[in-house]
Parts: C-alpha cells; structure tokens; sequence
C-alpha cells in the first residue's frame, strides 16, 4: 500500500540551508575561490552555433538548489554552489559565456527547460529512455542509488527486491528510484511477498525525522546525497545500486530535444575530463566514485515500465 505525504513546514524548510551550512569540509563560500574553471572552446562554441540561447553571452542553467555535495546555498542563502553549479560553470565556460543559475524544485524542471526559462538543466538528472523522448543528454557523472538506515537498525544488507518486502521505505516522487523501488514491489508481490509501504515526503528534514522516529525503515536516493548526510552517524548504508537498475546509469547535463546543443557540451565535457578539471570538479565534492571516463550524448537509459 503506497501512502503520499505532503508535509509543508516553513520553519522546518527554513532549516535546510543550516543543515547544509552545518556539513564541515565544503566551500560555502558565495565567491568559490576553488572552483575550477576553464577557456573557450571554439569547436563547442561552433557545435552550438544554431542553439537559441536565452541571453546574449549568457548560459542559463536550472538546478535543484537545496542538497549537497550536489546543490545548496553558499553562507550569503543566495548563492547555489555545489557540484552542479561547478559542472556548469565548465560548460559555461567552455562555451565562452557568463554562467547563470537558476534555482528550481524538482519537479519544475522538466516544464521549465520545455517552456525556455533555461536552455539546459543541471540537477543529478539521470539518462531514461522516457525522458529520451523529451530531452537530449550529456553525461557527466555515474548514478549510483544508496539504501540508508538509521544507524542503530537491526535490518541487514538490502542487496535485492526480496529484502526490501514488507518494509516502510521512502523515495522522492518523479523519480528513476522511485520506478526502480516500485517495479521491486510490483516483484515482490507477485512472488507472494508482503508489499512495500512508500513513503513521500516534500521536506528533508522530516524526512529524516521520520527515519530516526520510526516512522520509516528506510531512505532510497542517490547515494552522493544519502551518503553525504550520513557523516552525522544518525543513519548508514545498507545497500547500493546503479540507478538505471538493473542496468548501468549516468547523470546528464540536460537539454531540450533535437535543440542543438547537446553535442557541444558533450564535447565541453570530454575536454573537462582530459584536462583535469572535471576530477577537480567532483573531488570538491567528494564524489570521484562516480567519476565517467568520457561524456556521452543519449546513451542507453533507465528502461520504460
């Protein structure tokens, strides 16, 4: 049985930027003095010659501002930074303009890059082939999902759909995740076993309280973020997969479909990662496990239901 639960809390949503602030070792810093940075590149800027920027001289980049190492806000609450931002920053770079985020919710990104409010979305958005059908892909980074409990559960590894059966598990709406936890559930049950109770929850923090309550066994989400958080010692890994399970899945640069740029920033991409700047870029942000060894544009993605 799948319940949904919306909790909106101004106070307790006043409180993610100071838990992000509160993780130590990460530039917060509105000025990112650290953040990598590259020239022009001429043969990206040609590729991109038809794209139909949104500003002169300007790259407009969506993200998800609100969680690290991929996104939050620097010290000034204004300022995203975070591996996104600094992935952005290469392929604005790259392309010769001033970079420009945009702050976004989730699940306002799809219509905002569809209606023109940016020209590309930077958000740990994962390559599927329903999104295929919609956008076009850069890839940048491996996507790998993380299982976490709360640090003092009895529960053992979580390695296959059998183990998660029966449990109280939470994963945000809209996601691959998401379709990968349910397909479990719909395996489970016709395997004769008890179903997943899903949970949705809109607030990070409660979504943590609800962990450390009870309330919920289990987080499903990506592993960079889940793995981040746990540095508290409140919750650990219990299991860890690809997100395009059961196959290999990467994290993409995101554009509209057949717009023209995505092979340019590809191209961006791979000159990132020879040079080095791309290591710098995902070092910052602890995340060199997921490291690609060359960007690719619409690889095989996350299979439809």
């Amino acid at each position: 049985m799948i319940h949904r639960r919306n909790i909106l809390s101004a106070l307790l949503a006043t409180l993610l930027p100071l838990v992000a602030l509160a993780q130590p070792a990460a530039d917060l810093s509105p000025e990112q003095a650290g953040r990598p940075r590259t020239q022009k590149l001429d043969e990206a800027v040609k590729l991109a010659k038809d794209f139909k920027f949104q500003k002169e001289g300007v790259l407009v980049v969506g993200t998800t501002t609100g969680r690290l190492p991929f996104a939050a806000y620097a010290t000034d609450t204004k300022t995203p930074v975070g591996n996104a931002p600094d992935i952005a920053q290469l392929v604005a770079d790259s392309l010769g303009r001033k970079l420009e985020l945009v702050s976004t919710a989730w699940a306002d990104w799809p219509l905002g890059l569809q209606s023109g409010k940016f020209d590309v979305v930077v958000s740990n958005v994962t390559v599927t082939e329903e999104r295929k059908e919609k956008f076009d892909f850069s890839t940048y980074r491996n996507d790998q999902i993380g299982i976490y409990v709360k640090s003092d559960s009895k529960l053992g590894a979580i390695k296959e759909p059998k183990d998660i059966a029966g449990l109280k598990v939470i994963v945000s709406a809209s996601t691959n995740q998401e379709q990968i936890l349910l397909r479990w559930n719909k395996q489970n049950v016709a395997a004769g076993l008890k179903p997943v109770e899903i949970q949705y929850y809109d607030d990070d923090v409660v979504q943590r309280l609800a962990i450390q309550s009870g309330r919920a066994d289990a987080y499903v989400g990506p592993n960079a973020i889940a793995a981040y958080e746990a540095r508290d010692g409140k919750t650990k890994l219990a299991g860890v997969f690809s997100g395009g399970w059961p196959q290999n899945a990467e994290i993409a640069v995101t554009s509209r479909k057949g717009s023209g740029i995505a092979d340019a920033i590809t191209l961006a991409l791979n000159a990132q990662i020879r040079n080095g700047n791309y290591a710098k870029a995902l070092s910052r942000w602890n995340l060199n496990s997921e490291a690609i060894e060359a960007s690719r544009t619409n690889p095989p993605g996350l299979p439809k239901n």
